[in-house]
């Protein structure tokens, strides 16, 4: 489904002579390698592929009990090979992990999850909803990552869009408190570009979750992308009817704006990918 009134960017293809083509190729065969080369440190040995979600617990030990010593802390998003797993004279379950070619040891089974045990995308689940703010957010991503195939996928899109938009109202009073008027005045640059390059935006960018930016009320959206993609591909789904009202309500609110604001009116997408 498209939203109307969304700025479209359009790109520029230039001709390319062969030479300049052949070093083309040539980067794109070299960027291509250090891509593998990088997914293969992100994804060591052949044990089943696990992310981190509870950065708290994410603490890699050298032994499989909680007194062991501490080797590392991992990120939450922060990929590993499961290779084994124990439990602790303490009854709790670690699993043996990879995290470098030579990097390994043991780690909470609760701070990771993978799509490879069943029940783990119910318990992120769980741990997505008792989440606010932006870790709701980062774990709703990772669960739209890693489990492409739970049926949870509906749910958990409508959980992340609304945590979207809940973000997008915090963003726009945030960058209201931040961006001095008088400063943006005296760099004499557009003011709303300000607030399309506000840093605030830029870890929910690095997640792909995109904002649509109504320069008349200096106020962001989120764009609905979660909403869309609940009615493409889950539209008998129970969550499809709150996706379209969702939708509904985006699109009559840029309608009322345009038409407060004239036919020039155009709100501009904070996507800077």
């Amino acid at each position: 489904m498209s939203i109307p009134f969304l700025k479209q960017f359009r790109i520029r293809f230039h001709a390319i002579s062969f030479s300049r083509l052949s070093v083309l190729i040539g980067v794109m065969f070299m960027l291509c390698q250090a891509n593998a080369l990088a997914q293969r440190r992100t994804l060591p040995g052949a044990g089943q592929r696990a992310v981190v979600v509870d950065e708290r617990l994410a603490v890699l030990r050298d032994e499989p009990r909680l007194s062991a010593h501490l080797l590392k802390r991992l990120s939450r998003g922060r990929q590993v090979s499961i290779i084994s797993a124990k439990r602790s004279l303490e009854g709790v379950m670690f699993y043996r992990v990879a995290v470098t070619r030579r990097t390994r040891g043991w780690l909470q089974r609760e701070a990771v999850v993978s799509p490879s045990r069943k029940g783990d995308d119910e318990r992120l689940v769980s741990l997505v909803r008792a989440s606010s703010d932006f870790d709701r957010v980062a774990r709703a991503s990772i669960f739209l990552e890693t489990f492409a195939r739970s049926a949870l996928r509906p749910s958990v899109l409508l959980i992340l869009g609304a945590a979207a938009e809940d973000a997008a109202r915090k963003l726009s009073n945030e960058a209201a408190r931040r961006l001095d008027e008088a400063e943006m005045k005296a760099n004499r640059a557009a003011t709303f570009t300000y607030f399309i390059n506000f840093n605030g935006l830029d870890r929910y960018r690095r997640l792909g979750i995109d904002f649509v930016f109504d320069d008349a009320t200096r106020q962001y959206h989120y764009d609905g992308a979660t909403w869309r993609e609940i009615l493409r591909r889950y539209p008998r789904s129970t969550e499809a009817d709150e996706a379209q009202r969702r939708i509904d309500l985006f699109v009559s609110g840029l309608t009322k704006l345009k038409e407060r604001a004239g036919d020039g009116y155009t709100p501009t997408n904070t996507n800077q990918h």
